[in-house]
């Protein structure tokens, strides 16, 4: 099964991954001077504010991502780019420690997926979905405003279902996410990928906040995994990932950090409000003949860089589709390998985090790391282990198995041991 010249291609779901998808497609075909016809099923005005236009999402890029843009020829317009984010001020007991942009050039960014909070002050903002779903019909994908409530399966090719008509595809790509129910038929056998829960919502940014700062937090709450407060223009973004998150989850998390937030306090005043998933498994499967599915809808990495795993997601299922067919077989070769690899690395990211919880939950090994990190500061950039190691964490900027083994060697080990042997010296 290979694409043939004119064939049509439909994609359900026109958020980052959709568009990505689109994006990768027509260039891989542009270069193989194939001409096939794309469609974007999405029925969201992603420039409104609120859940109305609105991905439910964090809405961080990476450094990881903003280069593979640069690939696609794409550069971030300034007005799409809410934030520059260059400090993690990690709050432990009430004490900050700021872990730093290890390198200026890995640039991480705080984005608005749809129009902003859907209590705005003056105009939306400008929207990253949007703009993004704008460059696939620039480079020749068409939109069609409609929901596809159903895929089936005629004679062996699929079929999209929606109040517009009915469009028989010779290629299917699932970019629906884990947030909406993926329209495919039983026959296709998909089930998505495991997944947990978050709580979002916005307040208005502090007038003292520090430029560029993200705040982490952990142990704060006895369901609370990570808290972390993001500045974005006008706004600052609350994402809270936890099991079994309470109804009234943000506001208990606003009035236990209230003693770390110094002498101005964070308006209590909520600007929008919901409680998105985010995949933390595979899909099985994530492929068939004439089908595939990316983004969080196959797997992404786990707790970060969900945009960054929507594009990777999307490069490699559609150089597979182009370079070597749109079969099963072929698919589950060239794009299911690449899937069981991100999946395989979030088992090191799950070691990671639990060897951090540990650190978090043992007070002489937690006091020696902040030695360490500290001690490190005064380092050249290159030999700040801990530093990027968490930064890392943090922003989804490197993967999971080469952080962890960054995590054991010899000399992040020794200079954690070292300043146990000083700890009855004082705390920081």
């Amino acid at each position: 099964m290979r694409f043939q010249d004119g064939d049509r291609v439909c994609i359900i779901g026109g958020g980052p991954a959709g568009s990505f998808a689109a994006l990768h497609l027509l260039a891989q075909a542009e270069q193989r001077g194939l001409r096939l016809d794309v469609l974007i099923f999405e029925p969201r005005d992603f420039s409104r504010p609120g859940p109305a236009g609105c991905n439910r999402c964090a809405g961080v890029l990476s450094s990881r991502l903003l280069r593979g843009l640069n690939t696609l020829g794409l550069h971030l317009p300034d007005t799409v780019a809410q934030s520059e984010l260059h400090t993690y001020a990690l709050v432990l007991n009430n004490e900050v420690v700021r872990v730093r942009q290890p390198d200026p050039t890995r640039r991480v960014v705080g984005i608005y997926r749809g129009g902003g909070p859907k209590h705005f002050l003056n105009a939306p903002s400008a929207s990253f979905d949007a703009w993004l779903l704008s460059q696939a019909q620039a480079r020749g994908a068409r939109h069609v405003p409609a929901r596809a409530y159903l895929v089936t399966q005629e004679n062996g090719y699929p079929v999209v279902h929606s109040r517009q008509g009915r469009y028989q595809t010779a290629f299917l790509v699932l970019a629906t996410g884990i947030n909406s129910r993926p329209p495919l038929d039983a026959s296709f056998g998909y089930r998505p990928p495991s997944s947990e829960m978050m709580a979002q919502d916005e307040v208005l940014l502090p007038p003292d906040w520090p430029e560029g700062e993200v705040r982490a937090y952990f142990r704060t709450l006895p369901w609370l995994t990570f808290g972390a407060l993001i500045p974005k223009r006008n706004y600052l973004n609350i994402s809270l990932l936890g099991r079994h998150i309470p109804r009234d989850g943000v506001d208990a998390f606003l009035e236990r950090i209230r003693l770390s937030l110094g002498a101005e306090p964070l308006e209590k005043v909520r600007l929008c409000g919901c409680t998105p998933r985010v995949t933390t498994g595979v899909a099985h499967p994530v492929c068939g003949d004439r089908w595939v599915a990316v983004g969080d809808a196959a797997v992404s990495r786990l707790y970060k860089d969900g945009i960054g795993s929507a594009f990777y997601t999307a490069r490699a299922a559609m150089k597979a589709a182009v370079t070597h067919g749109i079969s099963r077989r072929s698919l589950s070769r060239h794009y299911a390998l690449y899937c069981r690899r991100v999946h395989w690395d979030n088992r090191w990211g799950r070691a990671l985090f639990a060897l951090w919880h540990f650190t978090l939950g043992t007070p002489l090994l937690l006091r020696a790391w902040k030695r360490a990190l500290l001690r490190e500061a005064k380092r050249p950039q290159a030999e700040r282990v801990h530093e990027r190691i968490l930064w890392g964490m943090f922003t989804g900027d490197e993967p999971y198995g080469r952080l962890f083994l960054l995590a054991i060697t010899p000399t992040a080990v020794w200079r954690v041991a070292r300043e146990m042997c000083f700890s009855g010296e004082g705390d920081l």
